[in-house]
């Protein structure tokens, strides 16, 4: 049977207990703009301390000095991709039984602790890890770290805690999903258009019927494979002493022991060679939407970064060709959104990802007229180099992006990097040469990029059509149920 209609409209989805899909950020890094002929600062220098206990734990330490408080992070390598078949939704589900309580933190008193210091705390699950964090007042570390050490050693799951976040997680996917126009179009439905492999292509917000069936014996298979302390990285960046750091982790989390490595998963996904399609109704969508993505250069590549300038090219800003020519010229909505990895950055991700665009469009055009016009705006990238002048603003435009990831006052963007590079390239030092990649980037490689990977071959397209008494989907008579209606035509992959 179809799957439901999943949604949350947009790149500002939250996914799991309120994170911004982008960790916020203060634009406090000034950068000259170099089209006016003034120059670029030469890059940033991270502190950077790397460590790896004897149970395998990766250990991230950057001292900064300049606001008291001490950020910490704890990331698995374990996300949506990584959850068994039949259990959709639930690397998001365990995420949630993980703020259930630990043997000596009953349920409660990890949140009593944080914020009886003044500080905060939240997690989130993404494609390709989970993850837990605090932001606390300097002299407060040592106790959270004894904290988040007791969660990875010994979490409090039971059956009554299975089944009170069992609910929660299924009102999470009501509110959030079920229960919004146009739902998980373009961050859930549209990958699974797009992607063949199902680690890529299934529902990860959760199937209702997984997300019950889910029993303790999954649990705690799931933990012992991917919550060990040699599938994570801890950072912790601020006013910190790092000799001192390093002991209390040490100390906290060096006696628990390893697991058995996580079972390797096959994510890869063919070279798409044929243009897809796909329509989904909607019956509280009160206008048509129309989504379309591309298959994205492997993460690190040169093609990988001249991909990012294009996205600043065509779809960042007021100023970008797309916006222009959509929304400025033709009129066909009122905005257009999209960019790499809608549920996170372009940095933190580890697998097959596409650059993705949508936009809600007036009931007098039809998804023809728009996707004509998109290809005369993207054929310019593909048949002509960008100029210089082009390049040097969006350029300019990421690192301002970046700076303002490393530089935010929480931090959050900071640990975000250091863990996600330690986890995926077992170097998060590679934060100090991330320049490097834009400053490689030329005119041809850009079209050299845009020729390959925004082929129309490349490309999936996805309408969303409203159908208020769901006529056109032919479920009339699903009107009298509070369930909404299987629609989504290919969400079995």
């Amino acid at each position: 049977m179809a799957r439901r209609l999943w949604a949350v409209l947009g790149a500002c989805a939250l996914v799991a207990c309120g994170e911004p899909a982008n960790p916020p950020g203060d634009d406090n890094v000034v950068i000259t703009d170099n089209v006016s002929g003034n120059s670029v600062p030469a890059g940033i220098e991270v502190d950077v301390s790397y460590h790896t206990l004897d149970n395998g734990l990766r250990v991230v330490l950057s001292e900064d000095h300049t606001v008291p408080t001490a950020t910490v992070a704890v990331y698995y390598g374990v996300g949506f991709r990584n959850e068994p078949r039949n259990r959709t939704g639930f690397a998001h589900l365990f995420e949630h039984l993980m703020f259930q309580g630990s043997e000596n933190l009953p349920k409660g008193d990890f949140d009593a602790l944080i914020y009886g210091s003044g500080g905060v705390n939240n997690g989130s699950t993404r494609f390709d890890f989970t993850n837990y964090y605090e932001v606390v007042p300097s002299n407060a570390l040592e106790a959270i770290l004894w904290a988040e050490g007791d969660r990875m050693r010994a979490p409090i799951i039971d059956q009554e805690v299975l089944e009170n976040q069992q609910g929660v997680v299924t009102n999470e996917v009501l509110v959030n999903v079920i229960n919004q126009p146009y739902g998980g179009w373009i961050w859930i439905d549209l990958p699974m258009l797009a992607n063949e492999n199902w680690h890529n292509a299934h529902n990860f917000y959760g199937d209702l019927s997984d997300l019950q069936a889910a029993n303790l014996e999954d649990v705690q298979a799931f933990f012992d494979t991917y919550y060990a302390p040699n599938n994570a990285v801890i950072v912790v960046a601020g006013d910190i002493d790092s000799a001192q750091t390093l002991e209390w982790i040490e100390r906290e989390f060096g006696s628990i022991p390893a697991s058995e490595p996580a079972p390797p998963v096959d994510i890869s996904e063919p070279r798409q060679e044929e243009e897809k399609f796909g329509e989904m109704y909607d019956r509280l969508a009160p206008q048509p939407a129309l989504g379309f993505g591309y298959h994205m250069p492997e993460r690190g590549t040169p093609e990988y970064y001249a991909m990012a300038v294009i996205d600043q090219i065509l779809i960042q800003g007021d100023d970008s060709l797309l916006n222009q020519r959509l929304v400025n010229e033709e009129g066909y909505g009122s905005s257009v959104f999209g960019g790499i990895n809608l549920l996170g950055n372009m940095y933190n991700y580890n697998g097959p990802m596409l650059w993705s665009v949508g936009m809600i469009h007036d009931d007098d055009y039809s998804h023809e007229d728009i996707m004509t016009t998109v290809d005369e705006v993207i054929e310019t990238l593909r048949t002509e180099p960008v100029t210089q002048e082009q390049l040097d603003r969006a350029i300019t435009k990421l690192r301002s992006q970046f700076y303002g990831f490393v530089d935010s006052s929480t931090r959050f963007g900071l640990v975000d990097l250091l863990a996600v590079f330690a986890l995926f390239d077992d170097d998060p030092g590679r934060i100090n040469r991330i320049e490097e990649g834009f400053d490689q980037v030329t005119p041809e490689l850009v079209l050299a990029t845009a020729q390959e990977y925004l082929r129309p071959t490349n490309r999936s397209v996805l309408r969303v059509i409203p159908d208020p008494d769901g006529s056109l989907s032919g479920d009339e008579a699903d009107e009298a149920s509070d369930e909404p209606a299987d629609v989504s035509p290919y969400a079995d992959q």
